[in-house]
């Protein structure tokens, strides 16, 4: 029988944890500004766009995302909202760092879709929503930028649920669009709020306007109100009623309309975090369900980040509580190395400005300082021998070899490649000759690897075409069989971050034909980090 918490339960009915996903450029930074600004935890909300503005996102904290304007590692962010803990994740939308966000999506509990108005389902958006039916993760749905010229809202519904397989309930309703768009109507309240448009700060002074018939809309919205009215009407009679069931299932998804920038329809999005996304779940411990309140503490490690303090060179692994209070200096058990830890000061987040933590339960995000002896995927508990299971690894498809151009400066490059395959940036494979081959989903994992080398390592290096064009992870059936296919292809064997053996191929015609002559040996695309495939 597992020893539940009352006080653990009281803490974990207040949490909110999700992740905000979105295809590049749909606007998701700038929501995460605003709702940080709506929750009281930033005074006034970064601008995003452009290279040379004065502020940067709160969430974009690498001076490579400063320099080009997008999001490349996953920011953490907590702030109080309406007497909830909100423990916010801003993902990377580019689909070349689309495995950090996969990563993320397995330490929270709901998610925020954000999509773009002028342009609906994008292709990144229909990859990320699959990574979170495999968890059936709420979505909570934003549709963005009606301050642009856009598409009808009714299509933009019918295309969601065409493309996504996911039914849509209107929350809210936009007045206008483009240079006409004037706010968004509450369905369910049956008001307006009338927020002043692009406020970078809340000014407290908001007109409510309540009833859809309200004579006040006319007046303020003459040219708009007739469509509204209609449209409305149409899409109530179309619409299934809101269901928290099967929004919790992951089937339904309520959807506001707004304009990040303009701060309409945003606070309406937190409001529902609040109301409606589950506190944490139990989660699959591998051996058992480990509930949220149990009295002993575990959980797992989702992220490694390097370099968070370029004045310290510090590494922070982003950890997610699954159960028990953490205490500052608490001692607990690392299950992949089989010994104890200490946990002297914990952190948590407002993107890379950090708080000493002394308190978090279920659904916290820590951060704790990693001197190399944490991996993404390691689980920490109280003693018992427990695996959280779920976070991935892709075989990449894009490959380049490393090598210093001061050869006085190999052991760095090695050093800073190990430290950010390590925290998922890239994927790093090492053969038995010591030549380093990185693996990428899009070429601008290489870039900015390149960039954060040069300046957070010191290490200039040249990177260069390779003979390989795919890998996939190796399972034998048996010791011989092993040693029979690693004397063989020994040449085009190389060991990952955690020790796996992979096998590099040239090309799909060599993997396939290496396949056809080792029928025993498994050739596998993915595997979950830190699975080992020795045993």
């Amino acid at each position: 029988m597992v020893d539940l918490d009352p006080r653990i339960l009281k803490d974990v009915q207040k949490r909110r944890t999700f992740a905000i996903i979105a295809h590049p450029d749909a606007g998701k930074t700038t929501l995460t500004e605003k709702l940080l600004l709506f929750g009281g935890a930033i005074q006034m909300a970064g601008a995003v766009k452009g290279r040379k503005a004065a502020r940067h996102a709160t969430s974009d904290w690498m001076e490579v995302e400063q320099q080009r304007g997008i999001s490349v590692t996953s920011s953490v962010m907590q702030f109080e909202y309406d007497n909830h803990v909100i423990n916010l994740l801003d993902t990377p939308g580019h689909e070349d760092f689309s495995e950090d966000t996969y990563r993320v999506l397995t330490a929270v509990d709901a998610a925020v879709m954000v999509i773009d108005a002028a342009k609906g389902v994008e292709a990144q958006t229909i990859k990320l929503l699959e990574v979170c039916r495999l968890r059936n993760t709420p979505i909570i749905t934003f549709i963005n930028k009606l301050d642009r010229e856009v598409r009808d809202p009714i299509d933009l519904l019918s295309e969601i649920e065409e493309i996504l397989k996911l039914e849509c309930v209107p929350i809210t309703w936009p007045i206008g669009m483009g240079k006409t768009f004037r706010g968004v109507f509450s369905l369910e309240k049956d008001r307006l709020v009338r927020f002043t448009a692009g406020e970078d700060r809340l000014s407290g002074n908001e007109e409510l306007i309540e009833g859809l018939d309200n004579p006040r809309l006319d007046e303020l919205f003459p040219l708009e109100m007739d469509y509204v009215r209609e449209s409305i009407e149409l899409v109530k009679g179309v619409s299934n009623p809101f269901s928290l069931d099967k929004f919790l299932a992951g089937e339904q998804s309520p959807v506001f309309f707004g304009s990040g920038v303009n701060n309409f329809g945003v606070k309406d999005v937190l409001e529902a975090l609040v109301r409606w996304a589950p506190q944490p779940q139990p989660r699959d411990g591998g051996k058992r369900m480990v509930e949220p309140t149990e009295k002993p503490f575990s959980g797992f490690v989702f992220k490694i980040q390097a370099n968070m303090d370029p004045k310290h060179r510090d590494r922070i692994a982003f950890f997610r509580v699954c159960s028990g209070r953490y205490t500052q200096g608490m001692k607990v058990r690392h299950l992949r190395e089989n010994r104890e830890m200490k946990i002297p000061n914990a952190l948590t987040f407002m993107a890379n400005d950090r708080v000493t933590m002394t308190d978090a339960v279920a659904g916290d995000i820590i951060g704790i300082y990693n001197h190399g002896q944490l991996h993404i995927g390691d689980t920490l508990t109280e003693g018992e021998v427990l695996g959280f299971t779920g976070i991935p690894y892709f075989a990449p498809e894009l490959f380049r070899s490393a090598r210093a151009k001061d050869p006085f400066k190999a052991k760095q490059l090695q050093k800073g490649l190990k430290e950010l395959g390590e925290e998922g940036a890239i994927q790093v494979f090492e053969n038995d000759f010591g030549h380093l081959y990185l693996g990428a989903v899009g070429f601008l994992q290489f870039e900015i690897v390149a960039q954060r080398l040069a300046t957070e390592y010191k290490v200039d290096a040249l990177y260069e075409q390779t003979d390989v064009s795919t890998a996939r992870w190796l399972h034998f059936p048996d010791e011989d069989t092993k040693k029979r296919f690693t004397d063989e292809q020994a040449t085009r064997l190389a060991k990952d971050a955690d020790g796996n053996l992979v096998y590099l191929a040239t090309s799909i015609y060599n993997l396939q034909t290496t396949e056809r002559h080792w029928p025993d040996v498994e050739f596998r695309t993915t595997r979950e980090k830190n699975q080992t495939f020795e045993e």
